[in-house]
């Protein structure tokens, strides 16, 4: 079965350590599909595109700054962030674990996703849905994202481990562009 990812519905977070505390932000999804084969997610396939320019963290300045070449996310050379799985393991719905590459800031890693079906159902339209969710952690430098601040009483302003948590929704669609009309027609029915 083919789904398309829903991202007016669906979320990216992220969780980073800012000196004693935390920062959390988000990103949106831009387009993503996912390929299911029944009740077995070993046969699963995911493709997942972030819009890079759409971070925030609730405050601007730094959300301008993160956006930014000076060792951050480079938007304007770097505009999507891109996962694309490699292979899927586990035969429970509600445990199993993703493998792909991750591409932040023109950089690839392989990353590791432990994930989970979180449902099934059919919306006021009549379209089929499903919900994922899943998180991993990344040290951001492996992506050259570079930008620190030495504190004066010694260590960084930034941590360097990135918690990132998802949670997916999808309509059934077996084409792109059927996909983009489903999503358009729910999100207009609900902004009424």
């Amino acid at each position: 079965m083919n789904w398309a990812i829903d991202g007016s519905h669906s979320s990216v977070a992220f969780t980073i350590r800012h000196m004693m505390s935390k920062v959390r932000g988000e990103m949106k999804v831009k387009e993503g599909r996912i390929e299911t084969a029944g009740d077995d997610p070993g046969k699963a396939k995911v493709e997942v595109v972030l819009d890079a320019s759409s971070i925030n963290t609730g405050v601007e300045a730094r959300d301008n700054h993160l956006r930014s070449a000076d060792g951050n996310f480079d938007v304007a050379n770097y505009p999507t962030i891109t996962f694309k799985s490699k292979r899927v393991e586990g035969k429970d719905r509600s445990n199993f674990r993703v493998t792909g590459d991750l591409t932040i800031h023109g950089v690839t890693r392989e990353v590791l996703l432990n994930a989970g079906f979180t449902g099934e159902g059919t919306d006021p339209w009549g379209k089929r849905r499903v919900g994922f969710s899943a998180e991993t952690r990344v040290n951001r430098k492996d992506f050259n994202l570079t930008w620190n601040q030495a504190l004066e009483a010694g260590g960084f302003l930034l941590g360097d481990d990135v918690k990132i948590e998802i949670d997916l929704e999808a309509v059934a669609a077996e084409t792109p562009a059927e996909s983009k009309a489903d999503i358009e027609a729910v999100g207009a029915a609900e902004s009424r």
